[in-house]
């Protein structure tokens, strides 16, 4: 026990991308904080305003959307963006630095990541190329790719993939290795994610008490029925390695990439399985967005609130899960009968998806433990407790500050007027960093993606692992929306 505490190296808090993950998610939700009293300290960042139509509307800086503050009025958008691009640049550099990489190189290569990302954002942020049926009749538009929001994921992961095998089929330059710094980009935005999972569960835990109570499902679906059976078809039918399996598991059980980054962390898998397992998450997520809400609108028109409850605990990420949502609810409240529902479908599928990204924290844990005490141990060895603090995931820890933290305030304030004032003026700020760190994550697993290792590593075997595992959870997911949500009274 004592030489294991001697090895202890308190440097790692400065030097570690898993803690710089934390400190700067941290960073830019205290920042965002003061948004709670209608003070926008990151109120001058820009935000691609996709589905959109009109170029010259195409960018918003977030302090002018927001009606409570005139601050920002003035603000070109191509001025917010620069801005935007050096407040990265330096906090992500002086990181850097501390951490020990080349700051030249790194300034060069981030430079590069942040420009092919957000120019690529706003190109496919316009209507054609991601609007979702639902929004047609405000676009005045009649098709369109209908990919979402999410989509746009799946673009940057398909153009990176080019540059890094067509482009650069030989040898991908150094610089842009450098820049595409894969696990850095998505564990800071899962502690991002906290502060819009707390704002989010806030807003929604008042909306009807019944709707949440049955949402509790949603927890024991994800996490004692789903991620078995994920696991077992992995690893027993596919014969997948334990540490793929694990995280795929995780993947298609329960908050998609940011499960499989945390689960990943908890076990020691190395990087290739999360960016992998990432991109086919994500794949998936959109032809479920495709696919899942005009078969709700057909299967279960006459359950609405089944219909609103199967999308959040079928897909995968949380914006296709929204999103698919939202297109459910369009299709079926817009049958004759069914217009007082408008709005509900939409709930019912966020509350439930919400209640499963809540636990994502805990989650990691628990893996973390099974893995150091049962999995990895050898035998006669005695783990000592601080090699589960060692491997548990650090940026699991700010996902958990963010998201209490806003709980907090809600139960000291009354959950009403805090998730008001919470999506209002604080989440707006934390949920753009999210989505342009998440961006960041999928332009640069499509960077440091080689066909060729994709084949080395059997990538065809887990996919089919991948689609047979969804396939049999999205029919659970209708039984358990079926049995649990059908027999709601229409809303008053």
């Amino acid at each position: 026990m004592s030489s294991q505490v001697k090895k202890i190296d308190w440097s790692s808090l400065w030097k570690k991308e898993d803690w710089w993950a934390l400190w700067i998610g941290l960073l830019i939700f205290i920042l965002s904080l003061p948004g709670y009293y209608n003070t926008y300290i990151l109120g001058w960042v820009p935000r691609v305003a996709a589905p959109w139509l009109n170029p010259l509307k195409s960018i918003v800086v977030i302090g002018q959307a927001l009606t409570m503050t005139k601050a920002y009025v003035g603000l070109n958008p191509v001025i917010s963006v620069f801005l935007f691009y050096l407040f990265l640049l330096t906090i992500l550099t002086i990181a850097a630095w501390l951490m020990g990489h080349n700051v030249s190189r790194f300034m060069a290569g981030f430079t590069i990541m942040f420009t092919l990302t957000f120019v690529l954002w706003w190109l496919f942020g316009y209507a054609y190329l991601n609007a979702t049926p639902d929004q047609y009749a405000k676009l005045h538009i009649t098709w369109s790719i209908p990919v979402g929001s999410d989509g746009i994921l799946i673009y940057l992961l398909l153009v990176g993939l080019i540059i890094s095998n067509v482009v650069f089929y030989r040898k991908l330059p150094a610089v842009f290795e450098i820049g595409a710094r894969t696990e850095w980009y998505i564990k800071t935005a899962i502690v991002l994610l906290g502060a819009l999972i707390g704002a989010t569960s806030l807003k929604y835990i008042t909306l009807a008490v019944t709707l949440v109570e049955r949402s509790l499902i949603a927890i024991i679906a994800a996490y004692l029925i789903y991620w078995p059976i994920a696991y077992l078809l992995s690893y027993k039918v596919f014969k997948l390695d334990i540490k793929w399996a694990a995280t795929l598991a995780s993947g298609v059980s329960i908050c998609g990439v940011s499960a499989a980054i945390a689960t990943a962390a908890a076990i020691g898998a190395p990087s290739v399985i999360p960016a992998t397992v990432s991109s086919i998450i994500v794949l998936f997520a959109v032809v479920e967005l495709v696919i899942l809400p005009f078969a709700a609108s057909s299967l279960l028109k006459w359950a609405p609130y089944a219909a609103g409850a199967w999308m959040g605990l079928s897909v995968k990420t949380d914006g296709a899960a929204a999103a698919s949502g939202a297109l459910a609810d369009a299709l079926i409240s817009a049958q004759p009968g069914l217009s007082t529902y408008k709005g509900w479908i939409l709930s019912t599928a966020v509350i439930n998806k919400v209640f499963i990204d809540i636990w994502i924290g805990l989650w990691a844990f628990i893996l973390a433990v099974i893995w150091l005490t049962r999995i990895e141990k050898k035998p006669g060895e005695r783990v000592p407790a601080i090699q589960i603090w060692f491997r548990f995931p650090k940026f699991v820890l700010g996902y958990l500050a963010t998201w209490l933290l806003l709980w907090g305030v809600g139960f000291t304030v009354g959950a009403v007027s805090a998730a008001k004032l919470m999506t209002g003026g604080i989440t707006p700020q934390t949920e753009l960093f999210r989505f342009f760190f998440f961006a960041l994550t999928f332009m640069s697993i499509g960077l440091t993606t080689r066909f060729k290792t994709l084949k080395e590593i059997k990538a065809g075997r887990m996919v089919v692992s991948y689609m047979v595992s969804l396939i049999i959870i999205i029919l659970i997911a209708l039984g358990l929306s079926i049995a649990f949500f059908s027999n709601l009274s229409p809303p008053t």
